[in-house]
């Protein structure tokens, strides 16, 4: 489900769940893998990617649907994903191997930068077409990580991006072929593993504080 290897400085974490939905129990594996991250010394930096034709397709409706009573907790734990990679004290790269939608998205633009494949896969917010809105702290970070006019044409629409279109609106940095998103992204992650996990830390965590605090508040409007 999540696996978890070291290549020098450059921790991989790969989702293999099939479309890498966010059942309880892959938010706990990705929770444990995020703690070990932390705790590791010496220079570091965080690759995540996923298997086959998904990054992530977010949160798990037929999870949520057998347990409604769960909704506001569930939703708490997915943006206590968001806020952890955006509070982690080292650089991170999406690698976006596939399709990114909806929680799966938000869990890319959570990291500092992304390389998404070329030939196969969108980014997509496709919640205005599941009768879906987005929680504050949701809506915090993608208004965070993506100029107002792509926010809000992401938001409204519910466009899906291909990588060129997304890399052009700034959703992505690099587009890559399918056998080179991950190398680029380790290579990337690679070139900025050195700098101080504290410092980078506090920048982001400045940078993104509004976001932060939304997404560790409240789950659903008051």
């Amino acid at each position: 489900m999540i696996e978890l290897k070291r290549e020098g400085d450059v921790f991989v974490l790969r989702m293999d769940a099939g479309e890498n939905r966010f059942h309880p129990d892959f938010l706990a594996a990705a929770g444990e893998a995020l703690t070990e991250v932390e705790r590791a010394e010496g220079p570091k930096a965080l690759v995540t990617t996923g298997a086959g034709k998904f990054y992530s397709n977010g949160l798990d409706l037929e999870w949520l649907g057998a347990n409604r009573e769960q909704f506001v907790p569930y939703l708490e734990s997915v943006n206590a994903l968001y806020a952890r990679l955006l509070e982690l004290p080292a650089p991170t790269v999406a690698a976006i191997n596939g399709h990114a939608f909806a929680g799966g998205a938000m869990l890319s633009l959570a990291h500092d930068f992304a390389v998404m494949r070329d030939d196969r896969g969108y980014f997509c917010l496709p919640e205005v077409d599941l009768g879906m809105s987005f929680t504050p702290g949701m809506s915090a970070l993608i208004q965070s990580r993506l100029t107002a006019p792509v926010a809000h044409e992401a938001m409204i629409s519910g466009r899906r991006y291909t990588a060129e279109q997304a890399r052009e609106a700034g959703i992505v940095q690099r587009v890559a072929a399918e056998a080179d998103v991950l190398p680029a992204a380790v290579e990337l992650a690679a070139s900025l593993a050195g700098k101080d996990g504290a410092t980078v830390k506090a920048i982001r965590t400045g940078l993104y504080k509004p976001a932060i605090a939304a997404l560790r508040g409240p789950a659903l409007p008051e």
